[in-house]
């Protein structure tokens, strides 16, 4: 992903993503990653990350945290 971002200047389609897991005691431990979707968060935290690699049902959650659809819905 790097080469398309320098190259074609993608920056924005880039968003910051948060990948939520858990070790073997249960304990929440998150990673970031800027990813164009959550199924590429995924991709990069199982790349990067050695125990999610192992153990790629330990994620419990990935947040996208600069969605800006859904900062401007207001309830």
């Amino acid at each position: 992903m790097t080469f398309l971002k320098e190259n074609n200047n993608l920056d924005s389609l880039l968003k910051p993503y948060t990948v939520y897991y858990r070790n073997f005691e249960n304990i929440r431990l998150e990673n970031c990653f800027y990813a164009s979707d959550a199924y590429e968060a995924r991709t990069l935290a199982i790349k990067f990350n050695k125990y999610i690699h192992d153990h790629p049902n330990s994620i419990d959650l990935i947040k996208c945290e600069n969605d800006e659809f859904f900062n401007k819905v207001s309830y």
